[in-house]
C-alpha cells in the first residue's frame, strides 16, 4: 500500500516555537503534490490512541491563518505527555488509527520523551511503509546529535531579557540586596546559562551563574555571595532549577515534596526560595527569589526571528526527507559556521537522539563552576536574533484558537 496523507501531534511542553514548526508540516503537506491531507492528532499521541483527529488542510486552507499560528505559543493541537506502553495494545491501536486515515507520513514534534515515541513506533510502521520523523522542541536544548533546538533561542532571547530587566529594578535601592532567578532546566543547564546574555545590555548581571551540570556547594556559593555582597551594593543571581548537591540532592528537595511525571522525571520548583532563606539567615540583607516558569516557553512576543524561521525551516525540511523515504529518524540543527551564522537541516538516527539528555559541556562553564565562557556566548548568540513582524490587534499580538 501507498498512502500518502499526513499526520502530526505536539507533545510535551510548550515553546514560543512549537506552532511555527506545525506550521512548517501544515505549509508543506499542503503544497506538496505528494502528500494527501494533512490530519492533526489533539493532545498528541493520545489523539490516534482515542481516534481525535482533526483536519488541518481544511483549517489552514486560507493560508494567511499560518503566519497567525507561527506567532500563536503553546501548542494548538495541544499536548500530553504519555509513555507508550509497549506491553500493551497501544502501538496496534495507533496502527489501526494510521490505516483507517490512510497515513503515509507521521510526524512527531517534541523532546526527549516524545522522540522515546518514534522510536516505539518506527519499526511497526516499517512494517506498512509509514514514514515517522521526530520533529525536535524544546527550551531546555537538551536533545542529542542537534546543534541546538527549537523553541531554545525564543527562550534564551526571553530570559536574558528579562534579566535585564530584572536588574535594572533591583539595582535601584541604595542598600545590600541578592535577587535570586531560577530558571527551567532539570538536569542540562542551557537556559540558565542564556541568562548570560543580560550583559549584552550593558549590565553585569548576572554576577553569578549555577548550573546543574556542576555539583551545588552551600558553603562555596555563600563565600561566593559574601565577596560579590562586598563589591557590589546588589547582585543578581541566576541559578537552574535542578542545580543538586554532589550525592545528587536537588537544593529544592528543602523546601516541598514534588511529584514525579509519567516519564520519572520529578517536576521541580523552589531552589530559588531555599536560597533566598538560606542568603536571609547568613547575612541578615534585603534577599528576593523570583521564578520565571511559564513564560519562558510562552512568551511570543519576545521570540527570536532566528528562532522561528528555523523551526519552520526543519518541519519542511522533515516532510520533504519523509517523501524521500527517510524513516525512523529525528530531523536535527548541523552548525556550518558561526560567522556568518549558517545551519544545514538534516536527520539521525532515532536510536541516537532518543533517550539521550545534551548537558553543557564543560568548555561552556567557567573554571569557578559559576559563571559561563566566552565560547558559550558565542554558541547562542546568533540564536536569538531577529524579531518576528507580530500581527496586533487591540493593541495586543493577535493568536489563533483551536
Amino acid at each position: 500500500m501507498s498512502f500518502k496523507n499526513v499526520l502530526v501531534g505536539q507533545s510535551g511542553g510548550p515553546t514560543a516555537a512549537i506552532n511555527a514548526t506545525l506550521a512548517g508540516i501544515i505549509k508543506e503537506g499542503i503544497e506538496n503534490p505528494e502528500t494527501g491531507t494533512v490530519y492533526g492528532m489533539v493532545n498528541g499521541i493520545k489523539g490516534a490512541l482515542n481516534d481525535n483527529l482533526i483536519n488541518l488542510s481544511e483549517i489552514f486552507s486560507d493560508a494567511s491563518k499560518l503566519d497567525l499560528l507561527k506567532q500563536t505559543p503553546s501548542a494548538f493541537l495541544g499536548s500530553c505527555r504519555y509513555k507508550l506502553d509497549v506491553k500493551s495494545d497501544d502501538i496496534d491501536n495507533i496502527i489501526k488509527i494510521l490505516l483507517k486515515y490512510e497515513i503515509g507520513y507521521f510526524f512527531y514534534i517534541g523532546g526527549n520523551d516524545s522522540m522515546d515515541t518514534v522510536l516505539k513506533l518506527k519499526d511497526k510502521c516499517h512494517e506498512y511503509d509509514i514514514k515517522v520523523i521526530g520533529v525536535p522542541k524544546t527550551i531546555d536544548n537538551d536533545l542529542n546529535n542537534t546543534d541546538h533546538c527549537p523553541g531554545f533561542g525564543s527562550a534564551a532571547k526571553y530570559i536574558a531579557s528579562t534579566l535585564a530587566e530584572i536588574t535594572q529594578d533591583a539595582k535601584c535601592y541604595s542598600i545590600e540586596s541578592v535577587t535570586i532567578v531560577e530558571i527551567m532546566g532539570r538536569n542540562a543547564g542551557w537556559l540558565t546559562a542564556a541568562s548570560a546574555l543580560a550583559r549584552l545590555t550593558g549590565i553585569s548581571s548576572p554576577e553569578l551563574i549555577y548550573l546543574p551540570e556542576v555539583p551545588f556547594d552551600t558553603d562555596k556559593f555563600l563565600d561566593d555571595v559574601r565577596q560579590k555582597v562586598l563589591e557590589k551594593q546588589n547582585i543578581v543571581i541566576a541559578i537552574s532549577e535542578g542545580i543538586k548537591d554532589k550525592n545528587g540532592k536537588y537544593v529544592s528537595d528543602q523546601s516541598e515534596i514534588f511529584k514525579e511525571d509519567l516519564f520519572g522525571h520529578v517536576q521541580l520548583g523552589g531552589a530559588g526560595k531555599v536560597l533566598e532563606n538560606l542568603i536571609k539567615q547568613t547575612f541578615g540583607i534585603k534577599a528576593r527569589s523570583i521564578e520565571l516558569n511559564t513564560p519562558q516557553r510562552c512568551a511570543a512576543h519576545l521570540a527570536s526571528l532566528t528562532d522561528i524561521n528555523e523551526a519552520e525551516q526543519i518541519a519542511i525540511s522533515a516532510v520533504c526527507s519523509a517523501i524521500s523515504g527517510e524513516s525512523g529518524k529525528m530531523m536535527i540543527y548541523k552548525r556550518v559556521s558561526d560567522n556568518p551564522y549558517k545551519i544545514s537541516f538534516e536527520t539521525s538516527s532515532i536510536e541516537d537522539c532518543a533517550n539521550h539528555e545534551k548537558i553543557v559541556p564543560p568548555e561552556f562553564i567557567s573554571p569557578s563552576g559559576n559563571d559561563v565562557t566566552d565560547e558559550f556566548i558565542k554558541y547562542v548568540y546568533p540564536l536569538i536574533q531577529g524579531e518576528p513582524d507580530i500581527i496586533y490587534k487591540n493593541g495586543l499580538p493577535v493568536h489563533i484558537m483551536r
